[in-house]
């Protein structure tokens, strides 16, 4: 069975700096990766050089068996439709309605002119409902982002993701801005719909007991460099001590 997504000796910088140093991994259907690691270690980085909104410097990233380095920016785009991305900040509209900030996950497949005045598809609609549905927020459609708590709002964003039908979720910190038990809520609905709707799950995260808890594979990252991968029982404190080691734990 093909990977989902096959990062090799994949290195980015920022102004002469490398910020990620070779690093490499394999993505198979219905895994959920945790990157973790201390601050600057890259995390966010890898995250969005996956999907390009950082460009690499080197190496080779393989979607579904085509290396998106080496596609032209109309194949980019066409590649990002199935690249679900989850954010830390939510990056919702905050004036549009639940419904219509889900709706913008449909905008890749809509026309210019559709887009400009949001005339999406009654399967459109449908499906967002049933997403609204799942994550369960079918009482706020009509509700403004605004007037939304933190964990009702990252609700919005997983159910935007997924209305793109994604091949696979990108999530960039999803909980940092989140107490412990809405996180922990957070994390599991991630989970879930990724178990539901088989898709893999790449997930860029700070906190180590939620990572191993909801997670089937762990990267460890220290200044750009993979320091540790494995399944989450294999992140003992030896590893954690590589992983952080110039973090007091």
């Amino acid at each position: 069975m093909q990977a989902v997504l096959e990062v090799k000796n994949l290195r980015a910088g920022y102004a002469g700096r490398e910020i990620l140093r070779g690093v490499s991994f394999t993505v198979n259907a219905d895994d959920f990766f945790a990157i973790i690691g201390p601050s600057g270690s890259g995390k966010s980085t890898l995250i969005r050089c996956v999907n390009r909104l950082v460009e690499p410097t080197g190496g080779e990233i393989a979607f579904n068996g085509k290396d998106i380095l080496k596609v032209d920016p109309t194949e980019l785009r066409a590649i990002r439709r199935n690249m679900g991305m989850i954010f830390q900040e939510f990056n919702l509209i905050e004036r549009l309605s639940v419904i219509d900030n889900v709706l913008t996950g449909r905008l890749g497949y809509t026309g210019t002119l559709r887009s400009l005045f949001r005339m999406f598809t009654k399967d459109d609609i449908k499906q967002a409902l049933m997403l609204l549905d799942h994550v369960g927020l079918s009482e706020h459609i009509d509700k403004r982002a605004d007037r939304l708590s933190g964990g009702q709002r990252q609700r919005v964003g997983i159910a935007r993701a997924l209305i793109q039908n994604p091949k696979l979720l990108l999530v960039d910190e999803p909980t940092s801005s989140l107490d412990p038990k809405i996180s922990r809520e957070v994390m599991g609905l991630i989970r879930e719909m990724g178990r539901e709707f088989h898709v893999p799950v790449l997930c860029n995260i700070h906190d180590v007991e939620l990572a191993t808890e909801f997670c089937t594979h762990v990267i460890g990252l220290q200044d750009g460099i993979k320091r540790f991968e494995g399944s989450p029982g294999e992140l003992d404190k030896r590893a954690l001590q590589d992983i952080y080691a110039m973090e007091v734990l």
